[in-house]
C-alpha cells in the first residue's frame, strides 16, 4: 500500500515552467519553442493557461538536451529519435516497472519488451552517429588539405633556373 501512495505522490509533483527551466538549465523560451515544435508537451495547464510539468516531462527535457549537447543532434534529429515507438515503449515500460508489485511473468515480459525497444533505438542511434562520424571525417580531411595548401604558400618550391 505504501508503494502505491508514494507513486501517487510522485505523480502529483508538478513544476511551473520557470522551475523546470532552473532544474534543467534551459530557458523558458526554449521550453515554449520545444512545445511549438511538439518535442515537449506539459502534462497539464492551470485554468490560467500556466504550463505544469511532471517528472517525466523534466526527464524528457534532459533527454532532449543530452541529444543536442552530448551527441550534437539537431532538433529534427531529436524529433526523429524521440518520435519513435521505441522511446514510447521505453517510457511506458519504465513507468510500469516503477509502479512495482508486478507478478514475475509480467516483470519478465516488460523487461523483454524494454530490451527489444532499447536495442532498436540503439541501432538507429548508431546509424545517426555513423553519419556524424562520416561528416566529421570529411571535415578533418578538408582541414588537412587546407593546411597543406597554406604551407605551400609559405614554402614555395624554388624556381628551376
Amino acid at each position: 500500500m505504501a508503494a502505491k501512495s508514494m507513486t501517487a505522490e510522485a505523480k502529483a509533483v508538478l513544476w511551473r515552467i520557470g522551475e523546470v527551466a532552473k532544474l534543467t538549465g534551459v530557458t523558458t523560451r526554449t521550453l515554449r519553442y520545444w512545445e511549438e515544435l511538439e518535442l515537449l508537451q506539459p502534462s497539464s495547464y492551470r485554468t490560467s493557461g500556466e504550463r505544469l510539468y511532471s517528472p517525466a516531462d523534466v526527464a524528457r527535457v534532459n533527454r532532449i538536451r543530452n541529444l543536442q549537447e552530448l551527441l550534437g543532434f539537431s532538433l529534427a534529429e531529436v524529433r526523429t529519435v524521440l518520435g519513435t515507438e521505441d522511446v514510447d515503449v521505453l517510457d511506458r515500460v519504465g513507468s510500469e516497472l516503477k509502479a512495482g508489485d508486478l507478478p514475475p511473468d509480467r516483470h519478465r515480459a516488460l523487461l523483454d519488451e524494454g530490451i527489444v525497444a532499447n536495442d532498436q533505438l540503439l541501432v538507429r542511434l548508431d546509424e545517426t552517429l555513423g553519419r556524424i562520424q562520416a561528416f566529421r571525417d570529411e571535415r578533418a580531411a578538408s582541414a588537412l588539405r587546407l593546411r597543406e595548401r597554406r604551407r605551400e604558400l609559405d614554402d614555395p618550391e624554388p624556381d628551376e633556373a
